[in-house]
């Protein structure tokens, strides 16, 4: 996805195109001109009829949808659509698409398939914040973790602990819709607090929409770094943009902030947060007692946030080795 002239469909027509080079079925085709073909399929006069394009089309090894525009088309132009790209979800068919909407303004039906990390990946196309290349989301197991797969329904758990993670997620899923205010997650390592951070982050880079997701230690490396001659973001402006970030996720928050200089740098960048009133998520083993003062004191405002303690155990100790 990207704007119009970014080069999204040069990119989707080189797919195709190296596909066909190595001899394999690839189809390409406008998603207006498609439309345009199964109308005329109709005619009595078409050479092919409609069912058989149809299931050309949803059946080819290779789909690339180029310019899927969904605002103003009428019921049955959505219908094929959704049709279409249903049946190729749901059989697992390489297909790719190009679009200028981000995908969280396409329908639920739509826009399910384009939030379901394990099987989609949206790419952006065009300027990239220099943020992007310096958050922690790229790391695998982060960029995997998604609403769809966290389990809030553990059964080893007991009755209280398994509603309170279900809160936990409901209130997770509640901030990536509409992100308002501070959610911070406290619990054992291994509760799910950074599964559920992630899984917001990766809802709203899925959606198209601005976040910056970052571990607490790995960030005041970074800003170290920025001290450098040879950085590649002066350490003025890095701080000055992860400040200004429109939704900032802070993961393992107090595990390495103990020298004056840490917990300078993170007291100003929250109290800058604080005062501007600008989202935030942040997840921490550690108790409120055991943060420094002036950083705990704005947490607990209860005008601006929201501390949510998970009592669920570490999942990855409820592994059970088979027999």
């Amino acid at each position: 996805m990207g704007p119009a002239g970014c080069g999204k469909t040069h990119v989707a027509c080189a797919i195709a195109n190296h596909n066909v080079g190595l001899g394999r079925a690839a189809f390409y085709i406008g998603a207006a001109d498609l439309l345009d073909h199964l109308r005329s399929a109709f005619s009595p006069t078409s050479e092919i009829d409609y069912d058989e394009l149809f299931e050309r089309v949803k059946g080819t090894p290779l789909l690339v949808l180029d310019d899927l525009y969904m605002e103003g088309a009428t019921a049955w132009a959505k219908e094929k659509m959704e049709q279409l790209l249903n049946h190729r979800y749901n059989a697992r068919l390489a297909t790719v698409v190009t679009t200028d909407v981000p995908p969280g303004k396409f329908d639920e039906r739509l826009g399910g398939h384009f939030r379901d990390s394990e099987f989609c990946r949206v790419c952006m196309v065009g300027q990239r914040s220099r943020l992007d290349r310096l958050g922690s989301l790229g790391l695998e197991l982060l960029r995997n973790m998604s609403f769809e797969s966290f389990d809030h329904k553990r059964l080893e758990l007991s009755l209280e602990q398994r509603q309170n993670l279900e809160q936990a997620f409901q209130l997770a899923a509640d901030f990536a819709e509409s992100p308002e205010g501070w959610l911070i997650f406290q619990g054992v390592n291994g509760c799910g607090k950074t599964h559920l951070a992630a899984s917001i982050a990766n809802r709203r880079v899925a959606e198209g929409k601005p976040v910056f997701f970052v571990v607490v230690p790995d960030l005041l490396d970074r800003l170290r770094s920025s001290y450098g001659q040879d950085s590649r973001i002066p350490y003025d402006e890095f701080f000055e943009e992860i400040k200004q970030s429109p939704v900032l996720i802070l993961d393992d928050f107090g595990e390495q902030s103990g020298t004056p200089w840490a917990q300078e740098k993170l007291y100003q960048l929250i109290n800058y947060r604080y005062n501007a009133r600008l989202p935030m998520v942040v997840t921490m083993c550690l108790s409120l007692e055991e943060v420094e003062g002036r950083i705990s004191s704005r947490m607990v405002d209860p005008k601006l946030s929201l501390v949510f303690n998970i009592t669920a155990s570490d999942y990855r100790g409820d592994v059970k080795v088979g027999r």
